[in-house]
């Protein structure tokens, strides 16, 4: 089984915001689940889906955003999902808006929700696909700026972010880590 798991703040003012792109990706790829509806547990909405044959979990934590692993920690334990199958979707100021990198383990590098994941499940070597948000402008404060909705043009860029995450993701499930990094980090 894997657990993949999209972060974001829940609530509708959070909506549509550049914090809440793990939640986007998530969403799209329960588009195409078939695991019915989703369902409360572990302080989170999880959604069954099946590709290449591999069960997978898809979840989004109903804590905020720094509490994320609140949500990830009893469902790893509960599932007994090994920590190489976990993969983590959460937005990066310092990759240019719409570029992704994925990376095997490594640090949370200042994205509180992954920081949060990796101090609870008490390791670095959680999978986590960074999806590109561009950095602040000048003059603004990083919290309103993630805290922000993406502009007009910023909108259909990170459409097809999305949509590339989500592929990455599938890619990840049937192909493996390394497989998806060399395929995804180049673009």
């Amino acid at each position: 089984m894997k657990l993949i798991v999209g972060l974001g703040n829940p609530g509708k003012q959070y909506e549509n915001t550049r914090h809440n792109i793990g939640f986007a990706v998530i969403a799209e790829l329960a588009k195409q689940a078939t695991g019915g509806s989703p369902r409360a547990k572990f302080d989170g909405e999880w959604i069954e889906a099946t590709w290449g044959g591999q069960k997978c979990l898809l979840g989004k934590p109903l804590t905020f955003m720094n509490r994320s692993g609140m949500c990830v920690q009893p469902a790893r334990d509960f599932f007994k999902v090994e920590d190489s199958d976990i993969l983590v979707l959460c937005d990066d100021l310092a990759l240019p808006a719409g570029k992704l990198r994925m990376r095997a383990q490594g640090s949370a590098g200042g994205q509180k929700g992954l920081d949060d994941i990796l101090k609870r499940l008490g390791t670095d070597a959680i999978c986590r696909l960074r999806i590109g948000i561009g950095a602040a402008p000048p003059g603004w404060d990083a919290a309103d700026y993630v805290l922000g909705k993406f502009s007009g043009v910023e909108s259909d860029t990170m459409r097809m972010a999305v949509q590339r995450a989500a592929e990455a993701v599938v890619d990840w499930v049937c192909r493996g880590t390394e497989f998806a990094m060399n395929k995804y980090n180049a673009g």
